[in-house]
C-alpha cells in the first residue's frame, strides 16, 4: 500500500503520527468488512459487489456509557451523518462510528445498536442513536441490492483495531471514486506542540467526490497534469461515456470525515475542528458542490461524560484548550485531511466494477511526476 510519505510527500510543517493514522489518538480503534464479489452486467440483488463497513471506535471505552465532546460541520448537505442533531443538541458522541455506502446507512444503524443490546443485561433499559455517515458506490456497485447485512456490521465492530489502519478499496469506501480516479478509505495524522502539552489530532475519510481537473496536491494543479485523456475517468469497457441516467455528472460524489484528537476541547471547540476538514478538501480542489453530501463530525477524547449508572448525572471536572492556543489544532486538521483524501488515492487500486465500469487508481509514479513539473 502506497502512501504519501513513501513518495516523498510533505503536506505542512507538522510531524505525523507514529502510524500517520486516526488511531494516532490513543483508545481508537478501526475495523472493516470488505464486499467484494462478482462481475459483468449488473443484476440488481445480486451483484456485482463492490461494497463494506468501517466501523471506528472512539475510544478505550463503552462509547455508549461514556459520551466525549464532539462536533460537527456541513459543507455541503446532500449526505447523510445520522446521531448529529442529539450532538448539536447535548455536545457529546455517544457511540461507535460507521461508515457504509448510501442506502446501507439503515441496516449499519441499526446493527451498532443491535450488536450493544446483544451485550448488555436482558430488559436493560437502553437508548442509542449512532453516527452513521454514507456516500454513494453506484457507480462501481449493486447499490440498491442492499448487500451489506448486521453481520458484516458486526464482523466490523468485532476487528476494530489500534495501530495501522487498511485504506483505499476496503470497508465503506470500497466502491468508491474521487477525483475521477479510484477512491476510498484514507487518513492521517499531525502532532501539536500546544498549550504546555503535546496533542495528536487524526482524520479518517470516505473520499466520493470531487472532479479530475479540480485536483490539487499542496497547491500544483496534478489534476490538469493527469488528463482524462491519460488516465481515464470511470468508463464502460469499450471505452463509451457513462449515461447521466446510469451516474451523477463528475464531481458530485461525497466526503466524510471523522477527526479526533487527545486535546480537552470543548463541543463548540470540536465544531470549530470540524470545520477546518472542509479547508482541507478544498485545498484538494473539492467545492462542496450542490449534489455533493460533505459532512465533518469532530471529536475529543481527553473529557468522559458518564451517560449510564451511578455517576451520570453528577458533577464531573472538566478541562478546556485555550482558544489561543488552538491555530496550531486547526493547521493539523487542515493538512491531515489534504493527506488523507491523497492516502486514500494512493492506497486504492484500479477497480473493475458492474457493466465492467473500470475505475483507475492514480499512479503514484505519475503523480511524482506530476508534482515535479
Amino acid at each position: 500500500m502506497v502512501r504519501a510519505p513513501d513518495l516523498g510527500i510533505t503536506i505542512g510543517d507538522l510531524p505525523r503520527g507514529p502510524w500517520n493514522a486516526i488511531t494516532d489518538v490513543p483508545g481508537i480503534r478501526v475495523g472493516h468488512t470488505t464486499l467484494i464479489h462478482g462481475d459483468g452486467p449488473l443484476v440488481v440483488g445480486r451483484g456485482p459487489v463492490r461494497t463494506g463497513v468501517t466501523v471506528l471506535i472512539p475510544h478505550d471505552g463503552n462509547p455508549w456509557d461514556q459520551g466525549i465532546f464532539a462536533g460537527s460541520h456541513r459543507l455541503n448537505g446532500n449526505g447523510e451523518l445520522t446521531g448529529l442533531e442529539w450532538i448539536r443538541e447535548s455536545g457529546l458522541l455517544s457511540s461507535p462510528i460507521g461508515l457504509t455506502n448510501t442506502h446501507s446507512l439503515g441496516v449499519v444503524r441499526d446493527a451498532l445498536i443491535a450488536h450493544e443490546v446483544r451485550g448488555r443485561p436482558s430488559g436493560e433499559y437502553f437508548f442509542g442513536l449512532p453516527v452513521v455517515g454514507e456516500t454513494y458506490d453506484g457507480l462501481l456497485s449493486d447499490a440498491n441490492g442492499f448487500h451489506v447485512t448486521r453481520e458484516h456490521v458486526f464482523a466490523a465492530v468485532d476487528a476494530a483495531s489500534a495501530g495501522p489502519v487498511a485504506e483505499g478499496n476496503v470497508g465503506g469506501g470500497t466502491g468508491m471514486v474521487c477525483h475521477g480516479f479510484k477512491g476510498g478509505i484514507g487518513t492521517s495524522s499531525r502532532v501539536v506542540r500546544a498549550a504546555g502539552g503535546s496533542f495528536t489530532v487524526g482524520i479518517l475519510v470516505q473520499a466520493n467526490h470531487g472532479r479530475r481537473s479540480r485536483l490539487r496536491v499542496n497547491g500544483i494543479p496534478v489534476g490538469e497534469r493527469i488528463p482524462e485523456s491519460e488516465v481515464p475517468v470511470p468508463k464502460r469497457p469499450d471505452a463509451s461515456t457513462i449515461a447521466v441516467a446510469e451516474a451523477p455528472p463528475p464531481g458530485t460524489g461525497s466526503i466524510i470525515g471523522i477527526v479526533a484528537t487527545d486535546a480537552p476541547l470543548s463541543a463548540t471547540q470540536c465544531d470549530r475542528l470540524a470545520q477546518r476538514a472542509a479547508l482541507g478538501v478544498a485545498r484538494m480542489g473539492g467545492a462542496g458542490e450542490h449534489t455533493s453530501g460533505d459532512l465533518f463530525l469532530a471529536f475529543a477524547t481527553a473529557n468522559r461524560v458518564p451517560l449510564r449508572g451511578p455517576s451520570a448525572g453528577t458533577l464531573s471536572s472538566v478541562r478546556t484548550f485555550g482558544d489561543d492556543a488552538i491555530n496550531g489544532l486547526f493547521y493539523a486538521v487542515i493538512d491531515a485531511t489534504e493527506e488523507a483524501i491523497l492516502n486514500a488515492l494512493l492506497a486504492a487500486g484500479t477497480m473493475v466494477g458492474r457493466d465492467g465500469i473500470t475505475a483507475f487508481r492514480l499512479p503514484p509514479e505519475r503523480l511524482k511526476s506530476a508534482l515535479a513539473g
